[in-house]
């Protein structure tokens, strides 16, 4: 049986629907894009490299957060959602707690494709489960998003 999965990503940094933070007015913005099937199995391989490297540096930029960012920095995960019909989507969670090997934030995209998730919602997920990590910095710049970086140039 061939299940088909309909997944969005985010391509940017979030210049997002909802975030606790403000963001430098020339952020940059979200790409959102949809696609089913075997194109998940081929975005899977081909970011692969991207989030090993956004894993790799992950425990500095945990430091980094844990010991307090600069003033108008916003720290965010990129995580992957998935619903009860099979459908999924990446979207960037502002956070706001790590303990225990679990992060905690608010989701900071509205949401398109997956059911039972909204902007703004609380959610937590296991630090070994995201896809990435962004420091947004109040200049419009940022650091991380290895995965978001890539997939602006990525073709389905």
């Amino acid at each position: 049986m061939l299940r088909v999965f309909l997944m969005a990503l985010v391509l940017a940094c979030p210049s997002v629907a909802y975030t606790q933070s403000t963001l430098a007015p020339n952020a940059p913005e979200d790409k959102p894009v949809g696609f089913t099937g075997d194109q998940h199995q081929r975005l899977l391989k081909a970011v692969a490299p991207y989030m090993a490297q956004a894993r790799k540096t992950w425990p500095t930029a945990k430091a980094n957060y844990l010991k307090g960012l600069p003033p108008k920095h916003v720290f965010f995960v990129t995580v992957e959602l998935a619903d009860m019909r099979g459908k999924r989507e990446i979207t960037f969670v502002e956070v706001q707690k790590i303990e225990n090997g679990i992060i905690t934030g608010l989701i900071a995209n509205e949401i398109s494709t997956v059911s039972g998730y909204k902007a703004g919602q609380r959610f937590s997920i296991a630090e070994a489960e995201i896809w990435d990590w962004t420091i947004s910095k109040p200049d419009g710049t940022e650091d991380g998003n290895l995965v978001g970086k890539f997939l602006e140039t990525y073709k389905l």
